[in-house]
């Protein structure tokens, strides 16, 4: 068991990372660590005072996967500086969600995973993904107990549009058969995406996918490769976009292109960052 300790980390707490909508393979334990499989690794995560403790086992640098994974490298406190400048919503926001990390996914894993969450709730996908996982990922032993990594193209392309019903994805199972086939035919190549550096390439090729539509596609730009300069759009980013900014008596009114153009114009290229805060803080404090 590996174990790796960051002391007086700004920009780090637990839940606000977990449970902003960002990830699905992370779980609270009764002890309030967070227990996630991260590519190879099963990681736990606990938070105390001003400690956040690491445990894991991986066969490749624990401490580098903990890095890349939370980009702990990046100075949080800069953006939060900029965007907290923008006005009150942005200021109380950031307040609120204060330790928000934007996590650099798999790229493989987080398009399947946007795709399942399409009109779903983050339970659901949760389940769902574990069972992708444990069907046709490799089994990991951690602490006594067993986790699946998420399952590779090639695993996942062994299953039929039936098998994959039978796990019970509903209407998705076309669409996660034909983009795992097309992932694997090189019709979409992801290694070339990630070289890519022009946001609206990277886009282009994403759409390319089978249940991969514009707000998907800016989950996977967002949460996958750091493009911190789109603007996901669901009902509750509108919802709080609307309440703030806009102000129609009737939110459904109010079309995407509004939005972005908005967004674009408030927050620039930090956006994705800017719409993560808005909608956990509109989110949990609208329940």
């Amino acid at each position: 068991m590996e174990k790796y300790i960051l002391e007086n980390q700004e920009s780090f707490k637990m839940e606000d990372i977990f449970d902003c909508g960002q990830c699905f393979r992370w779980n609270k334990q009764e002890d309030e660590s967070y227990i996630g499989v991260i590519k190879d690794a099963v990681i736990r995560v606990e938070q105390k005072d001003n400690k956040i403790v690491f445990y894991g086992e991986s066969e490749c640098d624990f401490k580098s996967i903990i890095n890349y994974y939370f980009d702990l490298e990046t100075n949080y406190s800069e953006y939060k500086n900029k965007l907290s400048e923008i006005d009150e919503y942005l200021y109380q926001s950031i307040n609120f969600g204060n330790g928000i990390r934007i996590l650099k996914q798999d790229l493989w894993e987080c398009i399947i995973s946007f795709i399942i969450s399409a009109n779903n709730n983050i339970p659901r996908i949760k389940k769902i993904i574990e069972r992708l996982s444990k069907t046709y990922g490799e089994k990991i032993l951690f602490d006594g107990r067993e986790y699946y990594k998420f399952p590779t193209p090639e695993a996942l392309g062994r299953a039929s549009v039936q098998d994959l019903r039978d796990l019970g994805v509903g209407f998705r199972d076309k669409r996660i058969y034909n983009t795992t086939k097309m992932i694997l035919e090189k019709q979409v190549d992801l290694e070339k995406i990630k070289q890519l550096e022009n946001t609206h390439l990277m886009r282009d090729e994403l759409l390319k996918l089978d249940g991969v539509g514009p707000k998907v596609a800016d989950c996977i730009l967002l949460f996958a490769l750091k493009r911190l300069d789109v603007f996901p759009i669901d009902v509750w980013v509108r919802r709080v976009m609307n309440d703030l900014y806009i102000h129609k008596e009737d939110e459904e009114k109010v079309n995407k292109k509004e939005l972005q153009k908005l967004a674009d114009e408030k927050f620039g290229e930090l956006s994705g960052l800017a719409q993560q805060y808005l909608f956990y803080w509109k989110r949990e404090t609208s329940a």
